[in-house]
């Protein structure tokens, strides 16, 4: 497409996937939020979820495309910037660019891992098969019970420090990538560049908080089964 010849278009296609993107995780967060619901809230989710059947693993290739779009021209655009510096500046000021905003590269890259690693533990039950396997036996109600291998894949120290770490870098990516994802979109003006700015490191805030308060609720005992 002619529209991906040019570092405009590019950055259109990173801005709409990032879109999709970030509204996946705004739902994703509050599907997995019904755990404070207990085990029937979780696990009727999961149960609605399968039932679903082919449709959700469309979803999830659609999702991965999007992903793997956002992924490849992040990097090349990256690149291209660090190509397009004919000149290395002993000293750099940063003086509007945030620390989410030169990190955005890397953030992303981490990001993938973690959500491998997240298939691998929650939907392939690669990772603690003792847990996952054991836990997804059926419950009172014949369906699988997501909410024992939640609780019991979080009471393990490790397994949530890795969840908590990969959302702090979340935090971060998202810090910029909501802001600078509406800007790319041409939906901000220079008065209302400041409040997105504003409003995307909130709305990164809540998604952090929102997502980390799963696992440490579970560690301090408030979630067992």
């Amino acid at each position: 497409m002619q529209m991906l010849q040019n570092s405009v278009g590019r950055k259109l296609v990173m801005a709409v996937t990032g879109l999709f993107l970030f509204l996946f995780v705004v739902v994703h967060l509050l599907g997995n939020s019904s755990v404070f619901m207990g085990a029937d809230g979780i696990n009727s989710y999961a149960e609605h979820l399968h039932a679903l059947g082919p449709v959700v693993w469309i979803f999830r290739l659609v999702l991965l495309g999007l992903f793997a779009l956002h992924i490849f021209f992040g990097i090349q655009l990256t690149l291209e910037n660090r190509a397009a510096r004919e000149i290395e500046y002993n000293e750099k000021k940063n003086l509007r660019t945030s620390f989410g905003a030169r990190t955005m590269i890397y953030t992303g890259l981490i990001i993938l891992a973690f959500l491998l690693y997240h298939l691998l533990h929650f939907t392939m039950h690669v990772t603690n098969p003792e847990i996952s396997v054991g836990a997804l036996a059926p419950d009172a109600l014949g369906r699988a019970d997501v909410f024992t291998m939640m609780v019991l894949s979080f009471q393990k120290f490790f397994i949530s420090l890795v969840y908590v770490g990969a959302m702090v870098t979340l935090l971060l990516h998202l810090s910029h990538g909501v802001q600078s994802l509406f800007q790319t979109l041409g939906w901000l003006g220079a008065n209302s560049l400041p409040v997105m700015e504003k409003v995307g490191r909130a709305a990164a805030v809540v998604i952090f908080a929102g997502f980390i308060s799963i696992p440490v609720s579970i560690l301090l005992g408030l979630i067992n089964v």
